[in-house]
């Protein structure tokens, strides 16, 4: 269902109802946020003609962040949207317009061929069409503002986008990751995302809070799609980020840090999802949010490492 102009599209990274684009349309103007990898571009695309739209329409390619699941496909996408200019954080900017420190790290972590199976090659956005946002900043679509708002936490170059029009925030990475088969009759169930290598609790906890400000009805994650009861599921986020601060403090000295730190999130997690009224075990959950675990123990430990 549409509301408010807002199509959620799913990007098929990883794998069905992961990673999420969303396009806001407003009159004949389009807006992508967020935009998945190389391989996601015919979705958008496909997506955008589905609303009855060519690809002339789109003035904006908005990113939360610069992480390869979020824009990845941003340089492919725009080459295909003759008249959309990038908005990205200010300290996300340069990746876009150079991404090779992008791919570098990428490849550091999954190699060569992974890299390319999950992202193919990144390409550069000409300079010329990037627009820098920094806290406040309002991109204008036909009329309608999309206030960028800078939440740190997750990622230092991170921006939450709110849409007036719809009272509504597009979340990114800010304000955690909250998938479908997950939902019970309390409503969505919600996690942090402390993946590496920019993690600081005491950031995160400020963003949430930023997001709330804006006294939202709706949330749009890329992780996955609209949630409601936001104060609600902000509490659950201090929650959570607060108990996994404590689990990686307590395996700080361990030999085998990182399978304590990952295995004891996995049963936080779980046993939250239990009180949620999920009716899921412990190897459908360990499936569900496998890369999550890996990626929130490896955010916890490189936030050690950084406080020693």
């Amino acid at each position: 269902m549409v509301e408010h102009g807002i199509h959620r599209i799913d990007t098929g990274f990883h794998r069905p109802r992961f990673d999420a684009s969303h396009l806001v349309v407003e009159g004949s103007r389009a807006a992508f946020i967020d935009c998945g990898t190389n391989h996601s571009v015919p979705r958008l695309l496909h997506a955008l003609a589905a609303a009855g739209l060519t690809p002339a329409a789109v003035d904006w390619l908005i990113l939360t962040h610069v992480h390869l699941d979020h824009a990845g496909g941003a340089g492919e996408l725009l080459a295909r949207l003759p008249n959309a200019r990038l908005v990205v954080h200010p300290r996300g900017a340069r990746h876009m317009i150079d991404p090779t420190q992008l791919i570098a790290g990428a490849t550091a972590v999954y190699g060569e061929a992974e890299m390319q199976r999950s992202y193919g090659t990144l390409r550069p956005v000409p300079a010329q069409r990037v627009v820098e946002a920094a806290d406040g900043h309002v991109v204008e679509l036909a009329g309608r503002a999309l206030v960028c708002l800078d939440t740190p936490g997750h990622a230092r170059h991170h921006n939450a986008i709110h849409d007036e029009r719809s009272a509504s925030v597009f979340t990114g990475d800010c304000f955690g990751l909250s998938y479908r088969e997950f939902d019970t009759a309390r409503g969505a169930f919600i996690i942090p995302t402390t993946s590496p290598v920019q993690f600081d609790p005491d950031a995160m906890h400020a963003s949430i809070e930023r997001v709330l400000e804006c006294a939202p009805r709706a949330l749009h994650l890329t992780h996955f799609g609209r949630i409601a009861e936001p104060r609600r599921c902000g509490d659950d986020l201090h929650e959570q980020i607060d108990a996994m601060v404590a689990i990686a403090r307590r395996h700080a000295q361990a030999g085998d840090r990182h399978a304590a730190i990952a295995a004891e999130l996995a049963a936080l997690y779980l046993a939250r999802a239990r009180t949620h009224g999920c009716e899921v075990d412990a190897a459908r959950l360990a499936a569900l949010l496998d890369v999550d675990i890996e990626l929130n123990a490896q955010g916890l430990e490189v936030w050690l490492e950084r406080a020693r």
